[in-house]
């Protein structure tokens, strides 16, 4: 009987004791991951529901190695709070409890890709059991810019295996980015005979991933001008980012299925002596192609796919061949263009040298064999004077006379003229130019020269006269394009005329040229006398007359230089003090009676028209009277004239 009550009682309790956890249980929920980048802070929440007070509980939190083991980092009960030492977390890691909403969080500063890891939060109560939450940890990093390279040299088309095209990289990324390659927009799929995309992967030390693609196909003639690049992708928490590297193109080496050869310069029409510039191109691209330029029988090597003919003459126009070849294929293509090259031959003018009496009609022509349609105009001195390949010039006179240069231009191209010359000679009677001035103004000594212009053909004889009919020698004559030119020189004594007389064999003519001798004195003379100690002072422009016994001397005109100004009236000077001397000594003899048998005073002012007076007339500028001194002294007034 106390077995069977002893096992009833002990059936009970068990029996009390389930339904009694069954109802007081702890439990715990957790995310199943937290996101982070590299370098950030982490936040893992864990919550739990326990009717046990917060002094009844015990909390732990752990890591699950990556192989699988499960290391303690922090501990804490009613009276302790602990962080496990000795682990990467032990100085990162601060735990927060929230009585009030049963929530602890864990808090990890720093977090490195190594911190990737699954937590465990276990929660403890004394009467309600154990229950812990498990999340996953994820950490990001963002990847540097990819890079991009694509390969230098060409490729040909008909490369029978594919090849490379070029490489993408990104590098220090986590988790490990993608590359995907691109071309014209469109993604490239590997894998196949056509193409080849080869990916590796590098582990950096610091555990980031680093990502590297290369792509190789075979190349069509289409993707001569396709852009190709790389697409990136890469996770960040909550989400996927994507980041493009910059656009490559590649050379693509393909035969030519055409050759077009074409004049680059002179842009539209071709004159004798241009430089010509051909460029000769096929429709593909290939470094291994020859060409050739033919004309006629000549052939040009082309040197970059231009030739250059210089200085073309209308020899040269025709057909241009361009030959190709492909020195991979050996295959031959040619293209052709034909020039024409247009000329202006040297302008004839019919007759070259005219020879037309004055008053005649002067005619000549001026042509000039052209490829094009010509322009004719006619210049004297510069100076349009006709338009027209006919020159009609009536009632010719010698103006008409001179060079005429004909100037054949071809309107349609730049710079294309040819110039030729005519010279007229109108003959005629000899023609003087009159000069501005032919009456001229002298100095006395001075040297002239007088220039005389005719005009006449045949050139005239110019022969230089005076007045009287005196010839002068000329001093220099020459025969100019407009005339003869004549000169003479000759020195000025007194008023003088020179004539310039000109004559051919059909007339003459002659030209006057009066000159006025100009006399200028400008020092001064004095004259003393003896008898009476009186000094008289002749100034500039003074005219000194002398008259002794019956003849009278008289300087109506003193023609000299300043210095042969001075040299005369110091010689006038000198002989009035002679006479007023010999005046004085004539008349001591007279008193004493020495002279003719005679003694005593006789008055010699009686005998006025005794061949001994002498008188001087003084004559001044600023005066109209005359004073004359005789040898006594005495002065007289001159009588009228």
């Amino acid at each position: 009987m106390d077995a069977r009550h002893s096992a009833c009682l002990l059936a009970g309790l068990v029996f009390l004791l389930h339904g009694f956890t069954a109802w007081a249980v702890v439990e715990v929920s957790m995310e199943d991951r937290v996101e982070v980048l590299k370098g950030e802070t982490a936040q893992i929440t864990c919550m739990f529901t326990s009717d046990d007070g917060f002094g009844a509980l015990t909390i732990q939190w752990f890591y699950v190695s990556k192989t699988g083991e499960k290391h303690s980092i922090y501990y804490q009960d009613a009276t302790t709070q602990m962080v496990e030492r000795s682990t990467s977390f032990t100085d990162r890691i601060m735990v927060n409890v929230t009585v009030a909403t049963r929530e602890v969080v864990l808090t990890i500063t720093d977090v490195q890709i190594k911190d990737q890891l699954e937590f465990i939060c276990l929660v403890k109560s004394l009467t309600d059991g154990v229950s812990e939450g498990r999340t996953k940890l994820l950490v990001f990093e963002r990847p540097d810019s990819p890079t991009i390279e694509g390969v230098q040299t060409g490729i040909y088309v008909y490369e029978t295996t594919p090849s490379k095209i070029g490489s993408c990289e990104v590098k220090n990324g986590f988790p490990k980015p993608n590359i995907t390659w691109y071309r014209n927009n469109a993604p490239i799929q590997g894998d196949s005979d056509e193409v080849k995309i080869m990916p590796s992967t590098t582990i950096e030390s610091s555990g980031l991933f680093s990502v590297r693609s290369e792509l190789s196909l075979k190349v069509m003639k289409e993707d001569k001008d396709a852009q190709f690049y790389c697409k990136v992708t890469y996770l960040v928490p909550g989400g996927t980012r994507m980041t493009e590297t910059n656009r490559i193109n590649i050379t693509v080496y393909y035969p030519s299925t055409a050759v077009n050869v074409w004049v680059e310069s002179p842009k539209g029409k071709i004159k004798e002596g241009d430089s010509i510039m051909f460029h000769c191109y096929g429709n593909g691209n290939t470094p291994s192609s020859v060409y050739i330029i033919k004309h006629g029988e000549k052939e040009y090597a082309v040197e970059s796919n231009t030739l250059i003919l210089e200085n073309v003459t209308r020899l040269q126009n025709g057909y241009y061949e361009c030959n190709s070849m492909d020195m991979e294929t050996y295959e031959e293509l040619s293209g052709n263009t034909t020039v024409f090259v247009h000329y202006l031959e040297p302008a004839v003018v019919l007759p070259t040298n005219i020879e037309i009496a004055q008053g005649e009609e002067l005619t000549a022509t001026c042509n000039a064999l052209s490829s094009l349609q010509t322009h004719t105009a006619w210049f004297k001195n510069g100076r349009l004077v006709s338009f027209g390949h006919t020159l009609i010039v009536k009632d010719v006179t010698f103006d008409t006379a001179g060079a005429y240069t004909c100037v054949v231009t071809v309107p349609e191209i730049d710079g294309m003229e040819e110039m030729e010359t005519l010279r007229v000679t109108v003959k005629g009677a000899p023609q003087i130019m009159k000069p501005e001035h032919t009456d001229l103004e002298e100095s006395v000594a001075n040297t002239v020269e007088l220039t005389c212009h005719v005009r006449g053909f045949p050139s005239p004889q110019i022969i230089w006269t005076t007045a009287d009919g005196k010839i002068l020698e000329t001093t220099s004559q020459n025969e100019m394009e407009d005339g003869v030119h004549s000169m003479v020189s000759m020195e000025v004594t007194s008023d003088l005329t020179a004539f310039c007389n000109a004559s051919n064999e059909y007339g003459a003519d002659a030209l006057a040229f009066n000159i006025k001798a100009i006399v200028y004195t400008t020092a001064a003379a004095t004259t003393t006398s003896t008898s009476t100690n009186r000094t008289s002072t002749l100034s500039s422009s003074t005219v000194v007359r002398i008259t002794a016994a019956a003849t009278t001397t008289s300087t109506s005109t003193l023609s000299s230089s300043t210095e042969s100004n001075g040299v005369i009236i110091a010689v006038i000077i000198i002989c009035i003090l002679l006479l007023a001397i010999l005046g004085s000594v004539l008349y001591f003899l007279y008193k004493k009676g020495k002279i003719c048998g005679r003694s005593g005073k006789q008055d010699l002012t009686k005998e006025k028209s005794s061949k001994d007076n002498i008188v001087v007339e003084m004559k001044s500028d600023n005066t109209e009277d005359a004073v004359l001194l005789g040898v006594n002294g005495e002065k007289l007034l001159r009588s009228p004239q």
